[in-house]
């Protein structure tokens, strides 16, 4: 019978993902938004929806963004540009 071997991009994307909680996301110009608390995929393709936000700073807050039932400040994923030490967006992207 032939072995089964975990996909190597899978595995690496799993990784990838849990690397992200925890990080500050900050703008492209350097503004502070906040750490990345945990993320919204869809489940049937692993496609990261979006990053829900904890610690929120002041100037987020007042951008009215999507929230979760508890409050918590949803951003698209799609405007994710960088990821490094810090999570960056483009904030044009999400205003």
């Amino acid at each position: 019978m032939p072995e089964m071997k975990a996909d190597p991009k899978s595995m690496e994307e799993k990784k990838f993902s849990k690397q992200l909680i925890g990080k500050t996301v900050i703008s492209k110009s350097g503004k502070r938004f906040g750490e990345v608390g945990d993320i919204i995929f869809e489940t049937k393709s692993g496609e990261l929806i979006h990053l829900i936000l904890v610690n929120p700073t002041s100037y987020i807050e007042k951008l009215e963004l999507e929230k979760t039932k508890d409050g918590s400040i949803l951003v698209p994923f799609s405007a994710v540009i960088a990821v490094g030490d810090f999570v960056v967006l483009a904030e044009e992207d999400i205003i």
